[in-house]
C-alpha cells in the first residue's frame, strides 16, 4: 500500500467553500488508507496544508482529481490543473486554539468576541488547524465570511478542534507578518458555472504562463490576447479577476476612459506605459475592460484622438516588438462596435462568448450568491432557477441582495429593534431568508437585458378568463407546452410553433389571452405596441424590430406580444404612407421569425381585429404558425364572464345569471364587464352605501350599454376566419 499519491487539482464544488475539505475517489481513498473524516496533507509548490478527506462525487469516481477550494489552492501555491501531492496525516485533538481577525474585519468589540468563540467552535468542529494558516470561517448567521489567522494552537503540531477545545479570539486583528499567504479575492469557486469558458481560458493564458517550454518544443506561438463578449453582468470582468488571481499573475486593469487625455499623444504614451509596465512584471495579464470606449471602429470616430489610440493600442498587441510573456484580455458587451483590425489571430486569438445563464448554471450561481445566506427550509433554489428566465450573473446577485433587505425589514419590524443600539449577536441567529422574501424581490428585481422594454404583466390566470376554452387550449399548445417541456418536442422531433395570430371582433378577449398565457408559461413578456416602433427616421424602425428579437433570444424563453399588429404589417404594396416604412418593417418582422437566424424558445403572438390587411407572407405556416379565431361569447361563455365579473360584487338573492346571459346576445367579454360596472354605479347612484346589487339595475345598465356587435358584423369575422383558415391549409 502506497503512503503517497498524485492527484489533479479540480475546483470545489460551492458546498465545500471554506470547509477545509478536500474530495478523492474511493479508489485513491484505499491507497492512501484513509476513510471519510479522516486527515491528509495535501503536498504544493508553497508547502503543505492539513485537510479532512471526504468521498468523491460520482462523476469524478474514476478520477485522479482532488477538489480544494480556492483558499486551500492559494495556501500552497498551485492551480486547477496541477498535480498535487497528498499522503496520510495525523492530528492531535487541540487544547487550546487561539484565532486572530485580519486587518480587513478590523477590531472585534468584546461582545463579539465571546460570541464568536463559543459559535467558532461549532463551525470548526472536527477541522484540522495548523499554525500560521489563515482560515475563512463561512458563518451564515452573520451573513458572510470572516477571516481569521491562527496565531497558536496547543500542542503545535497538527491539531483538529473537538468540544473539549478552547477556542481564544483576540480582540486585535492580526499584525503584519503574522498572515501567511495572501487570502484570495476571487477564486474559480466564486463564478457559478461558465465551466467552458474556464476551461478555455485557462488553456489559453494559464498553460503557457506555466508551461511555456512545451509551446517553444512545438514550434508555435502561444495565443497573445482573448476577447471576452456577452450582455452585462454575465461575469467576464469577474472571469478576468479569477483568472489573474488563479495563476498568480502581475495584473494590470485598464478602464477605458481612464486612458483617453486632452494633450496630444498622453493617451499613446499611458498604454505604452502599461504595456511596458507588464512586460518588465512578466507573466502578466492585461485587462481592459469596456474595450469598445477605447478601440471603436476608426472610420466611424469622429475624434483624431480616438484613432490614434487604436493605432497604438493595434501595434502594441501585434507590432514590431515582441511583448514577451504579456497577455491581453478585453471584455465588451458591444463586439460589432470594436475595429476589426483588433478582432483577427494574434492581436485577439480567441473570443469567447459568455452568454446569458440557462437553468443549471442559474442554480450554480445562485449556489454561490447565498453560500453564506442563512436560508430557511422553504427556500428552493432549483425553484428559483426554473422562474428567473434571462436573469444574468449580476441580476440573481441583485435578486439575493433584494431578498436579503426584505429579511431586514421583517426582522425590523417584528422584534421592533432600536437602531440606535447595537443589535445583539442572540437575535441575529432566527434571522433567515424565507421563500416569500425571494418572491417579493422578484417584484423589485427584472432581468437587465430587457429592463428598458420589459412590461410588468398584470397576474392573469386561465381562470380569470371567462370560456374560449378552444382558444386556451390552442395557446397551451403553441406556447405553454414548448416552452416548459422542450424536450418531449425534441423528442418527437417537431419544430413548436412560431407565432400566433390572435384574431377577432374588438372586446373579445385577444389581449387578455396573451397577458394570460405570459403568466402561465412563466416566461418574460415584452409588449409592442404597434405605433411605438415607427419612427420618421430612416432605418430606425427596422432597428426596433432588430433589438426587440436580439433582446429576446438573449432572454429566452420569451413571448413577443405585438398588438395591433395591422397598424405595422399591412399589406405591403398597399401603403398609404410615401416613405415605405411599414413594407420595410414587414420585410424585418418575416426575417426575424423565419430568417436564416434561428428564432430558438421564443414565441410571437400577434393581435388583431384587421386580419384581412395583414401582408400575406406573415400568415403562413413557420411564421404565424396558427391563426386563432376568438368568437363573440356564447351563452355558456357569457354565464362565466358575467360570474367572474361579479365574483367580488354583492348580489342580491333576485339576479339570474343565466336569464341576463341569454339575454346579452351580441356583447363581448367587454361589453359585459362595462355592463357590471354600470349596474353597480345605477345602485351607488341610488344609495352611496355598499349593499347587494339588485337585478333591476342590471336591466336598467342594459338600456346604456349595448351590444357592440351586430349579427352581420358576427358573419364577416366568421367569413373571414373560414378563409384564413383556407389559406394557412
Amino acid at each position: 500500500m502506497s503512503e503517497e499519491v498524485r492527484a489533479i487539482v479540480a475546483e470545489a464544488k460551492s458546498r465545500d467553500v471554506g470547509k477545509k475539505r478536500a474530495r478523492v475517489s474511493f479508489r485513491l481513498m484505499s491507497k492512501l488508507g484513509v476513510t471519510s473524516g479522516d486527515f491528509i496533507e495535501i503536498e504544493g509548490r508553497k508547502g503543505t496544508t492539513l485537510v479532512q478527506v471526504w468521498p468523491a462525487y460520482p462523476e469524478d469516481e474514476d478520477k485522479d482529481y482532488i477538489r480544494i477550494d480556492g483558499v486551500i489552492r492559494n495556501a500552497i501555491g498551485v492551480s486547477v490543473g496541477e498535480t498535487v501531492t497528498i499522503r496520510k496525516a495525523e492530528a492531535s485533538p487541540a487544547t487550546k486554539i487561539v484565532l486572530a481577525p485580519t486587518g480587513i474585519e478590523g477590531k472585534l468589540s468584546k461582545d463579539y468576541v465571546e460570541y464568536f468563540e463559543n459559535l467558532l467552535k461549532e463551525e470548526l468542529s472536527g477541522k484540522p488547524l495548523k499554525r500560521g494558516e489563515t482560515i475563512i470561517v463561512p458563518l451564515s448567521f452573520f451573513g458572510s465570511e470572516l477571516t481569521f489567522v491562527v496565531t497558536n494552537t496547543q500542542p503545535t503540531t497538527n491539531v483538529f478542534v473537538t468540544s473539549s477545545t478552547e477556542i481564544q479570539v483576540r480582540e486585535e486583528p492580526v499584525k503584519e507578518g503574522e498572515i501567511v499567504g495572501e487570502i484570495p479575492k476571487v477564486t474559480w469557486e466564486d463564478i457559478g458555472d461558465l465551466e467552458e469558458a474556464k476551461r478555455r481560458l485557462r488553456e489559453i493564458v494559464e498553460l503557457p504562463m506555466r508551461q511555456p517550454q512545451l509551446f517553444r518544443h512545438l514550434g508555435i506561438e502561444p495565443p497573445k490576447g482573448v476577447l471576452l463578449y456577452g450582455p452585462p453582468g454575465t461575469g467576464k470582468t469577474l472571469l478576468a479577476k479569477a483568472l489573474a488571481n488563479e495563476i498568480g499573475a502581475y495584473f494590470v486593469a485598464i478602464n477605458g476612459p481612464e486612458i483617453m487625455s486632452k494633450f496630444y499623444g498622453e493617451s499613446e504614451q499611458r498604454l505604452r506605459e502599461i504595456f511596458q509596465q507588464a512586460q518588465e512584471n512578466a507573466p502578466a495579464i492585461i485587462f481592459i475592460d469596456e474595450i469598445d470606449s477605447i478601440a471603436p471602429k476608426r472610420e466611424e470616430v469622429t475624434g483624431e484622438v480616438e484613432r490614434r489610440v487604436v493605432a497604438q493600442l493595434l501595434t502594441l498587441m501585434d507590432g514590431l516588438k515582441e511583448r514577451g510573456r504579456v497577455v491581453v484580455i478585453g471584455a465588451t458587451n458591444r463586439p460589432d462596435a470594436l475595429d476589426p483590425a483588433l478582432r483577427r489571430p494574434g492581436r485577439f486569438d480567441r473570443e469567447i462568448e459568455i452568454a446569458p445563464p440557462d437553468v443549471k448554471a442559474r442554480k450554480e450561481i445562485l449556489m454561490v450568491h447565498t453560500r453564506n445566506v442563512p436560508l430557511a427550509e422553504d427556500v428552493d433554489l432549483d425553484k428559483l432557477a426554473a422562474i428567473t428566465h434571462g436573469f444574468t450573473g449580476a441580476d440573481l446577485a441583485a435578486l439575493v441582495k433584494e431578498a436579503a433587505m426584505n429579511t431586514i425589514r421583517r426582522f425590523i419590524e417584528e422584534k421592533k429593534v432600536d437602531l440606535d443600539k447595537p443589535i445583539k449577536p442572540e437575535l441575529l441567529k432566527d434571522v433567515k431568508v424565507t421563500w416569500s422574501d425571494f418572491m417579493n424581490a422578484l417584484k423589485d428585481v427584472n432581468p437587465s437585458l430587457i429592463r428598458e422594454i420589459y412590461v410588468e404583466v398584470p397576474n392573469v390566470k386561465w381562470s380569470d378568463i371567462g370560456g374560449l376554452e378552444e382558444a386556451k387550449q390552442q395557446l397551451r399548445e403553441a406556447v405553454e407546452w414548448p416552452l416548459k417541456y422542450p424536450e418531449i418536442y425534441e423528442k418527437m422531433g417537431v419544430r413548436p410553433p412560431r407565432g400566433v395570430l390572435l384574431f377577432g371582433p374588438p372586446g373579445t378577449g385577444k389581449t387578455m389571452l396573451a397577458k394570460a398565457v405570459a403568466t402561465e408559461s412563466e416566461a418574460n413578456f415584452i409588449a409592442v405596441r404597434g405605433p411605438e416602433v415607427l419612427s420618421k427616421w430612416v432605418g430606425e424602425s427596422e432597428k426596433a424590430i432588430r433589438e426587440i428579437f436580439r433582446r429576446a433570444r438573449q432572454v429566452a424563453p420569451t413571448v413577443i406580444f405585438f398588438d395591433e399588429i395591422d397598424s405595422i404589417t399591412p399589406a405591403r404594396g398597399l401603403r398609404y404612407d410615401s416613405s415605405g416604412v411599414t413594407d420595410r418593417i414587414v420585410n424585418q418582422l418575416l426575417t426575424e421569425i423565419d430568417g436564416i437566424q434561428p428564432l430558438s424558445n421564443v414565441v410571437v403572438i400577434g393581435a388583431t381585429n384587421r386580419p384581412d390587411i395583414l401582408d400575406p407572407a406573415l400568415l403562413r405556416p413557420g411564421r404565424f404558425d396558427r391563426l386563432v379565431y376568438i368568437p363573440p361569447p356564447d351563452k355558456k361563455s357569457r354565464l362565466d364572464i358575467l360570474k367572474i365579473h361579479t365574483r367580488k360584487v354583492p348580489l342580491a338573492s333576485d339576479v339570474d345569471l343565466e336569464k341576463l346571459a341569454d339575454m346579452t346576445e351580441g356583447y363581448t367579454g367587454a361589453d359585459l364587464e362595462a355592463l357590471v360596472r354600470e349596474a353597480v354605479m345605477l345602485a351607488l347612484r341610488e344609495k352611496l352605501e355598499a349593499r347587494p346589487v339588485e337585478f333591476k339595475y342590471f336591466l336598467k345598465a342594459m338600456e346604456t350599454v349595448g351590444p357592440s356587435l351586430t349579427r352581420e358584423e358576427v358573419e364577416k369575422y366568421e367569413r373571414l376566419a373560414k378563409q384564413l383558415k383556407k389559406m394557412t391549409i
